[in-house]
């Protein structure tokens, strides 16, 4: 689903923090929504507008990501690997991102519930992963509470902070600046994009072939 950022502010007007918790907890869940783009328009709009508090946003935010992936790793545990094969298409998962997400979990454990909030093939997919491969639920929580908070914190304030200084860039100097803000912004995805294709590569080594072959073996009920 895609929206424009005039659509964003006018669902942020009409429905304030609650459009930012349902938008993030709908993206937690495995809806292609866009959930964290939500949260940096709802912090940037705190910051310009001051209509909303930048700590409410934090807290909605918050919020959503642990209800949402809750429910994903619910979702997970119940109905294992034949929701996960029989619908990823739909949700345009292919078979390369489906190998790079459990070749991660298994690996990592923990550390990809945490640090799956930052990946945005992982923010959607890691709680339901949690779910079929049996986590504990006591320990997927304290690392999924953990990072939902860190991660609504660290964009929410980026964005705050960009959305209170956004009139102050004007002229020759603020172009310099935000110029020199994308180019870092572009490096920085490409380092991801070129991590991303290697561990996909690694998943691909890990689990040669079809992956419901794998996912079968591993829960052949």
């Amino acid at each position: 689903m895609h929206f424009t950022g005039h659509e964003l502010n006018h669902l942020l007007s009409v429905y304030g923090y609650w459009a930012v918790m349902l938008f993030v907890a709908l993206e937690a869940i495995g809806i292609p929504i866009p959930g964290e783009t939500m949260l940096i328009a709802a912090s940037i709009y705190a910051g310009t507008t001051h209509d909303l508090d930048i700590a409410l946003v934090i807290a909605a935010a918050s919020c959503g990501a642990v209800l949402g992936d809750n429910i994903g790793f619910w979702i997970g545990r119940e109905f294992g690997h034949a929701l996960l094969l029989r619908f990823h298409d739909s949700i345009r998962l292919d078979e390369r991102k489906l190998k790079l997400g459990q070749y991660l979990f298994l690996k990592h454990g923990g550390k990809v519930v945490f640090f799956g909030r930052f990946v945005a093939v992982l923010r959607a997919f890691a709680a339901l992963l949690a779910g079929i491969n049996r986590m504990a639920w006591g320990r997927f929580l304290i690392f999924n509470c953990a990072g939902g908070i860190v991660w609504a914190s660290v964009y929410g304030l980026a964005g705050f902070t960009l959305g209170k200084e956004v009139h102050r860039v004007a002229g020759q100097a603020g172009t310099a600046i935000l110029a020199v803000v994308a180019i870092a912004l572009i490096t920085g995805f490409m380092v991801l994009r070129r991590n991303e294709a290697r561990l996909e590569d690694e998943a691909e080594r890990a689990f040669p072939g079809p992956l419901d072959r794998h996912l079968r073996e591993r829960d052949p009920v």
